[in-house]
């Protein structure tokens, strides 16, 4: 594996386990996601996110929707 690949990996994980504690965090399931995804005109369904987020490759502006539509307006990030 190079460097470059473990480092994103790394991030991808990151972003992963940020996204999936937030939705813990206000026990939306991704049931639930998908429905409030529904509700702004983005059509996922649980299963489709279930694969994108467990496999933490999904694009900023997605993570940013998420955010959005679970109210997460406030983000900690750990270093």
């Amino acid at each position: 594996m190079t460097d470059k690949k473990a480092i994103t990996e790394e991030y991808e994980n990151r972003a992963k386990n940020t996204l999936k504690a937030e939705l813990k965090r206000r026990g939306i399931t991704y049931a639930r996601l998908a429905e409030l995804l529904t509700e702004r005109g983005v059509s996922e369904n649980e299963r489709n996110l279930t694969n994108k987020i467990s496999r933490g490759s999904f694009t900023t502006a997605f993570f940013l929707m998420v955010m959005d539509v679970i109210g997460a307006n406030t983000l900690q990030l750990e270093t």
